[in-house]
C-alpha cells in the first residue's frame, strides 16, 4: 500500500468564530507532520491534507468534534510521495468563493448517486453544466456537458444569468421549466452553485454526489460517460478511472496542467515552461525557473526537501 493517505474534505456548517478553530487545528496538523491546506470560514471548512494513515485519522477526529462536522466523511486516495510541501490553515470569507455573501449554501440541489448519474445526464431535456474552471474542463469532462469557460468560480453567477437569459429567450414563454444537472471535482462547488440556482428560482436542480472523484471511483470505466482525466489540486495533477494516476503534469511556469501530447512539444521544458506560457515568459524568468528546477532535482536525488523544508535557525 502507498505510504501517504490523501484526504479531501468539506462541510458547510456554521462556525461562529473560525479564528478560534484555526490555531489548535494548525498546531495539531503541524505537530503530526500532516501537510496540505484547510480553509475556515463562517460557512464551514474545506481542504485537502496528506500524511500517514494514523495521523490523518487523528486530524479527522479533531475536525469531527467541530460544530456540524460529526458525520464528515472525506474522500481518501493514496500517494507514494507526499503531494504537498507545507501545511496551511487559512481564514476566508468563503470556503469556496462564489461572491454571493447572502447565499445559504446548505439549501443545495438534489444529490444524485454516481451510479444514477448516467441516466440523468443522458436525458436530452437536462442541461448538464460543468462548474469547474476552463483549464480543468480541458483535462476532462462529461459527454455533452456545457463548459462556462470561467477562469474562476466567482465568475459563475454572471455567466449563468447571461446564459439563462439567452436560453429562455430562445425557448419562448411556454417552454418547460429548466432541469439542470451540475458537477465539479469533489462536490463542493456544485453544492454551492446549485444553492445559487435555487435562489435564482430554478427548482429542478441536481448535482453529482461526491463529484467526479466519487464517479471515477465507483463507476466502471466501460460504463463511464467521463472523457479524459480529472484535474486535482495537488501534486498528482490528474487522476483517471479508479483514481489511478493520470498522464498530466503541472507546468511550474504557469501552474497549468500539461497533457501527455503537450509534453512532447519543443515548447515544453520541464520545470520551466509549457506551450501555454513559453512565449509569455522572459528569458530571465526561464533561466531562474531552470535553476530552481535543477536545485529541486538535486535535493530529490539527495533525499532532502527542497520546498517547504524547515531548517534549524542559525546561531546568534
Amino acid at each position: 500500500m502507498a505510504e501517504y493517505r490523501v484526504a479531501a474534505l468539506y462541510r458547510f456548517t456554521r462556525f461562529e468564530d473560525p479564528a478560534a478553530i484555526q490555531g489548535p487545528l494548525a498546531a495539531l496538523c503541524c505537530g503530526l507532520g500532516v501537510k496540505g491546506t484547510l480553509l475556515l470560514a463562517r460557512e464551514g471548512i474545506n481542504g485537502t491534507i496528506a500524511g500517514e494513515d494514523a495521523t490523518i485519522e487523528t486530524v479527522l477526529e479533531h475536525i469531527r468534534a467541530l460544530p456540524g462536522c460529526a458525520d464528515l466523511t472525506p474522500k481518501t486516495a493514496w500517494a507514494e510521495r507526499m503531494p504537498f510541501h507545507r501545511m496551511k490553515v487559512r481564514l476566508k470569507k468563503e470556503i469556496v468563493t462564489l461572491g454571493q455573501p447572502d447565499l445559504d449554501p446548505t439549501d443545495a440541489g438534489t444529490y444524485v448517486d454516481p451510479r444514477d448519474w448516467n441516466a440523468l445526464i443522458a436525458d436530452p431535456d437536462v442541461l448538464v453544466i460543468d462548474t469547474r474552471n476552463d483549464y480543468e474542463v480541458a483535462v476532462g469532462s462529461f459527454a455533452r456537458a456545457i463548459d462556462p469557460k470561467t477562469t474562476s468560480f466567482s465568475e459563475f453567477p454572471a455567466w449563468f444569468r447571461d446564459y439563462r437569459a439567452g436560453l429562455e429567450a430562445a425557448r419562448g414563454p411556454n417552454a418547460a421549466p429548466l432541469k439542470v444537472a451540475m458537477y465539479c471535482t469533489g462536490g463542493i462547488r456544485c453544492e454551492k452553485s446549485t444553492a445559487f440556482l435555487k435562489a435564482q428560482g430554478v427548482e429542478q436542480v441536481f448535482h453529482l454526489k461526491g463529484g467526479v472523484l466519487d464517479y471515477l471511483e465507483q463507476v466502471p470505466e466501460p460504463e463511464s460517460l467521463w472523457r479524459g482525466e480529472c484535474f486535482v489540486f495537488d501534486e498528482r495533477v490528474a487522476v483517471g478511472h479508479g483514481l489511478s494516476p493520470g498522464t498530466h503534469v503541472l507546468c511550474r511556469g504557469c501552474r497549468m496542467p500539461v497533457s501527455a501530447e503537450a509534453q512532447t512539444s519543443p515548447l515544453y521544458v520541464e520545470g520551466v515552461a509549457c506551450p501555454t506560457c513559453h512565449d509569455q515568459r522572459s528569458e530571465d524568468q526561464k533561466a531562474r525557473a531552470a535553476e530552481r528546477h535543477r536545485q529541486a532535482r538535486r535535493c530529490e536525488a539527495l533525499g532532502i526537501e527542497h520546498v517547504g523544508a524547515t531548517f534549524p535557525s542559525r546561531p546568534s
